[in-house]
Formats: C-alpha cells, structure tokens, sequence
C-alpha cells in the first residue's frame, strides 16, 4: 500500500470505476482524475477483483449489467470483503426493484444513466465525508489497531513496532481477511520490481509478524499450502 498523494493539501483517495462501456468508463476516469481523485478503471467485475486485490481503495463506482459478473454479484462479494468501503451503483436501470436490490447487497447510492459528472462529484465527496475516510484510515481487529496515516500498530493501546514492508503485509492481510495471497502478489506489491530476492523472503516477513503479534489472539495469518497466506479472524 502506498502512501497518499497529496491534492491541493488533501489527501489523494483511490476511487475504482467498474464499467463496461469503455467510453464511459474513460470519461468518468478523467473526470474524477482531473477533479483530484486517483481514479482505475476496469471494464468486468473480474478484472475489479484483482485490482482491489492488488491495492488499496477508498470508493467503488460500479454498473450492474455487465458481461460474467453482474453488479450486483460483485458488490455483494466486494461487501464481504469489506464493510466499510462506500459503494455506488452508476446504470442504466430506473426501476425500484433493481434499487431495492442493490442496497440489499450493500450499496450505499444508486444513481441512473445518464450521469451528470459533477453531480456523481458531489455525491463521491458526500460518499466519503460519511465513511469518515477523510480522517483515518483505520482497521480494528479486536484488541489490535491499525491506522495507516500513521502506520502505528497497537495492542491494547501499546505500540507494536513494525518495519514498513511488515506494516503494509499486515495491513493487507487484515484488509481481506480470509483471502488467499500468493507470495508472488505480495512481493509484486511490496518489494520493488527489479528485486532479486525470491519469494520464499515472504516466509520470513510471515514469521517475524507471527512472533510480534504473538500476543494478539483476535486474528492468525495462516499458511496455505501450495500458495501463500491468509488472515482469519478469530
């Protein structure tokens, strides 16, 4: 995870936009982009999967009909994963039952085709102030805290010192819990591209996080064998 950029004095948020008309889907971008946003987009839901995966995001933007995997699929899986992360639907479809369900699976705004661009700025900003991600970028397993502005890690309000890579591995790993990492992905993610170290270096990172985090008893990084790690909560 890397750290915020900075925008005219304010934090830089990650926003993904998943949407199969790719001519919208450039648009939207470079609307949000120029308006001070640090936008991706993703044409299916399949390729929003490993993007979310492979970084950091403070908003989605997703279309409901979409080749494969609906929106509605994906954001329920992407709910799952994370329950905090606004989400807001951009389609086509007017009709109440598409709403109803959409905020069934846990979206938090729903606005219908054709999208006024500063409107759906608006309603990002509003989006934002209301998840309190402006402030902090928290995770709270239990007795353990992460605030990643900081990077400070404490235990029952006592501070676990952690290097940046192990900070960022943790944080990854507890922003998924139950996902399945390769040490391919995290060395992709964490180490630099033109590193020589191979990828079992991941299993010493996995070892001297156990070892700190001994103490903790609200979550385990687990070995998956074959592949990587996991977090899971207790």
């Amino acid at each position: 995870m890397l750290a915020k950029k900075i925008y005219g004095g304010l934090p830089m948020f990650k926003l993904l936009v998943v949407e199969d008309d790719q001519a919208l889907n450039r648009a939207v971008c470079t609307f949000l982009n120029q308006s001070g946003y640090e936008t991706s987009g993703c044409v299916n839901a399949s390729d929003a999967y490993d993007t979310l995966y492979s970084g950091t995001f403070d908003l989605i933007v997703s279309d409901i009909m979409m080749p494969g995997i609906d929106g509605f699929e994906f954001a329920q899986t992407v709910r799952e994963l994370d329950e905090n992360i606004p989400i807001l639907f951009m389609t086509a479809r007017d009709d109440f039952a598409s709403k109803q369900r959409g905020y069934r699976v846990g979206i938090d705004d729903y606005m219908v085709k054709p999208i006024d661009l500063d409107e759906l700025f608006l309603r990002i900003g509003a989006l934002l102030r209301r998840a309190k991600i402006a402030s902090s970028h928290r995770l709270e397993i239990g007795r353990l805290v992460l605030d990643a502005d900081e990077r400070i890690v404490c235990l029952d309000g006592e501070d676990i010192p952690l290097t940046h890579r192990e900070f960022n591995i943790l944080y990854k790993l507890l922003s998924y819990p139950k996902k399945a990492f390769t040490r391919t992905q995290l060395m992709d993610e964490f180490w630099d591209v033109d590193t020589s170290t191979a990828p079992r270096a991941v299993d010493v990172y996995m070892t001297k996080l156990r070892d700190k985090l001994s103490a903790c008893e609200d979550f385990e990084i687990l070995t998956v064998r074959g592949l990587g790690y996991k977090a899971v909560l207790k």
